[in-house]
């Protein structure tokens, strides 16, 4: 037996984390054919914890590797499904963050991507003497 059916339970992967998530939905195949995992990732979403954070106003910070990342030198914009998490994350309020980085992202952006060091600057700022 292979395995497939024709439901199957849906699942995103969550943009911050990168790990999947159950979303309550079921999938159905249309002509009844054993074509679905048990369990299927669908696309994009965030998770209960990060939903939570962003609901209250953070933005979260992702570090990313760029030389293990699908994204070629300079080409701009990483998508999610081509970066290469390290696993350190950061949450900024979306004022703070627009502030400390001098630039703005839409109410509906969930998470910004960032280079290897980004995190662990914001970590010395904030452990600096005031």
């Amino acid at each position: 037996m292979d395995g497939k059916s024709y439901v199957s339970l849906e699942q995103k992967l969550c943009l911050v984390c990168g790990l999947s998530f159950d979303t309550g939905n079921l999938l159905l195949d249309k002509r009844l054919r054993p074509s679905m995992a048990h369990h299927m990732a669908t696309g994009w979403g965030l998770c209960a914890e990060h939903q939570a954070l962003f609901d209250d106003g953070f933005v979260a910070l992702v570090e990313c590797d760029p030389e293990r990342s699908g994204v070629a030198a300079g080409a701009g914009t990483l998508r999610p499904e081509q970066a290469y998490r390290t696993g350190r994350l950061a949450h900024l309020r979306r004022d703070v963050f627009m502030h400390l980085f001098n630039a703005s992202i839409t109410d509906e952006q969930a998470c910004v991507f960032v280079e290897p060091g980004v995190i662990a600057q914001l970590e010395t700022m904030l452990s600096a003497p005031r």
